[in-house]
């Protein structure tokens, strides 16, 4: 039986040249991995770098905090939110269920860390992300007067 090889040269928009080759024992699960790279290659050329930022960013989230905190950030950086709304977005973004508890014991941590700020509204809890407002450069105060004097006075002036 003869070994397998797979072999492409690209070149993408920018004049970068990519030599790919797969050789050995090429499953479909590699092939798709291949594609995959090709179609990131692609959209770069295409300028679209930010999206696939996300992307891979989204990809690269694999507990199920990182996953949480990830949208956190994204669907909620200004305004508050509920465990309820994020199990819903999760599942949603995801495509994996969920339970409210996990959720709720997640954000409750996050919370604890200083990370989002919990209060609670009737049976539920709010949360809303915590930012960390950068120091002031402090400066010495310093003082002028705004309006020279026009005449000075002096102590035996007074009588």
């Amino acid at each position: 039986m003869s070994r397998k090889k797979i072999k492409i040269h690209l070149e993408d928009a920018d004049g970068g040249k990519y030599d790919l080759a797969l050789e050995g024992n090429i499953s479909k699960t590699k092939i798709i991995k291949f594609i995959e790279v090709l179609d990131l290659l692609e959209a770069k050329g295409k300028d679209n770098f930010e999206d696939n930022a996300k992307l891979r960013e989204k990809d690269n989230l694999t507990s199920v905090g990182s996953k949480i905190w990830n949208l956190v950030e994204r669907k909620f950086p200004h305004s508050t939110f509920t465990s309820s709304d994020i199990l819903e977005i999760y599942e949603d973004e995801y495509q994996e269920p969920i339970q409210l508890s996990v959720v709720a014991t997640y954000l409750s941590r996050y919370s604890e860390r200083s990370k989002l700020s919990r209060n609670k509204r009737g049976k539920e809890w709010l949360y809303k992300v915590l930012r960390k407002h950068p120091v002031l450069e402090q400066r010495e105060p310093t003082y002028e007067h705004p309006h020279s004097l026009s005449h000075e006075f002096h102590p035996t002036d007074v009588n």
